[in-house]
């Protein structure tokens, strides 16, 4: 994501958007770069080119690859700041996923100085600040957004402090543990359980591991296993489990591919093993290092180049793949879950649809990952308003290794990225989108729909 934006504040709009009925349909998708338009988001013609900086109104900011997709506003941020609490630079969201009128809400947060978490109820097109934080700094850079399986909301900051720097207050991971209540009865609850680090992408997998990041540099990859994984509330869940880090090989080489194994840090309870970095930060919190930690010979894990967001795909034989966008090389690996192995899935040389050519320079920074109803999975780039593209990725085989990339959506807002891609589980034919931080102050939530060709 972006580097933290200036506290500012505001209002929403809101837009009615007609309801598009669900689709469904399934193609073959072949090797030629133009893909014949469709009812499914995978059915489009790649792009090629950039769209250009400004070229587009804010308000529908992207060129779409096809002519049956829509996009209309839905959430935009008002600096006059007239009806609520919204501080900007709208990040990662999701929907309640499960429980009481699953599917009705769209949660997302604010990567801000003064952070927030906001709720757009999708029936009647209203958002609101949920539960800011109480002072600048007292909370920092909101960007995980996750649903939990037992209900809940998991947020976190990304911010962390490097070894022997000053320890920051910050790399803690939240829970808001009733999302769906009136704003003044939501709880947020710091999980301590977890060690700190600069928090990006959260993932679930089908046994209730927890999967985390730390957006560094020569950042790495954890699991959370709780010991009561089928726990109702997030008080169980997080009561007590082990934290392990990614070693891929015998650890030493960067962004290795292949054999990997899990590496506890922790023991089954949450406490530190002997050796492991143990700081107390400005609040007068014990905290695990989990930054500094993994650099340590006995705990050794492999470095990635600021991995940033997670996403998990599960096959038809119930096997279930870990994605992870790397931004500063440009890849994203795949993790097959059943046997720990990694593999390079998306990077410069992979085929670019619409040229069949190595997608080159044109793929650039990969931030944000989606997957859709169809399991086909979505890179969004972290670039600037006129060259920032968001790219399907081609896996026929479901090897884990994309054979081909093609552009489906390019954002034109000015200072802007594209940020949270989220693919309604309850509506195949509907996505939302945020643009972030744009030199105008306005982000925004922008819903991207597929209509039905004429005649259907």
């Amino acid at each position: 994501m972006s580097a933290l934006q200036s506290l500012t504040t505001n209002q929403e709009i809101f837009t009615v958007m007609p309801r598009v009925c669900p689709l469904a349909i399934s193609l073959l998708l072949a090797a030629s770069p133009v893909i014949a338009a469709g009812e499914s988001f995978r059915d489009f013609t790649p792009l090629r080119g950039d769209v250009g900086a400004g070229s587009l109104p804010e308000a529908a900011p992207y060129r779409l690859s096809s002519p049956h997709f829509s996009q209309q506003m839905l959430v935009a941020r008002d600096v006059a700041q007239a009806r609520r609490i919204d501080s900007g630079s709208y990040d990662m969201q999701t929907a309640n996923e499960n429980g009481p009128d699953a599917g009705r809400y769209l949660f997302s947060v604010f990567e801000t100085r003064q952070p927030g978490i906001q709720r757009t109820d999708l029936r009647t097109r209203t958002t609101t600040t949920i539960w800011t934080a109480p002072a600048p700094g007292s909370h920092v850079a909101f960007d995980a957004c996750r649903w939990t399986p037992w209900g809940s909301l998991l947020t976190a900051e990304e911010s962390w402090s490097d070894r022997g720097a000053p320890t920051s207050p910050y790399g803690r991971l939240f829970e808001l543990t009733h999302p769906l209540a009136a704003p003044a009865h939501i709880e947020i609850r710091h999980r301590s359980i977890l060690p700190r680090v600069s928090h990006e992408g959260l993932a679930f997998d089908s046994r209730h591991n927890l999967y985390f990041v730390d957006e560094h540099h020569a950042g790495h990859i954890y699991k959370f296993t709780s010991t009561r994984p089928q726990a109702p509330n997030g008080d169980t869940f997080f009561a007590a489990g082990q934290t392990f880090v990614l070693r891929v090989g015998d650890g030493t080489v960067a962004e290795a591919t292949g054999a990997a194994r899990w590496i506890p840090l922790t023991d089954r309870n949450g406490a530190a093993l002997p050796g492991a970095v143990v700081v107390i930060d400005p609040n007068g919190q014990t905290a695990i290092d989990g930054r500094a930690t993994p650099s340590l010979p006995t705990f050794l894990g492999t470095r990635f180049d600021r991995p940033e967001d997670l996403e998990i795909r599960t096959l038809k034989d119930g096997r279930q793949m870990l994605f992870v966008a790397t931004t500063t090389h440009h890849k994203v690996f795949s993790i097959d879950l059943r046997n720990d192995t990694v593999r390079l899935f998306a990077s410069r040389d992979t085929p670019d649809m619409a040229t069949g050519r190595p997608a080159g320079s044109a793929f650039a920074n990969p931030d944000n990952l989606a997957i859709d109803a169809d399991g086909n999975l979505y890179i969004v780039e972290d670039q600037p308003g006129g060259i920032e593209d968001i790219w399907f990725a081609r896996d026929e085989n479901h090897d884990g290794v994309a054979e081909a990339l093609g552009k489906w959506a390019s954002l034109s807002t000015v200072g802007a990225e594209s940020s949270g891609l989220y693919f309604d589980p309850f509506r195949p034919d509907v996505a939302y989108v945020n643009v972030q931080h744009p030199d105008s102050g306005v982000d925004r939530t922008i819903m991207i729909s597929v209509s039905p060709r004429s005649g259907q």
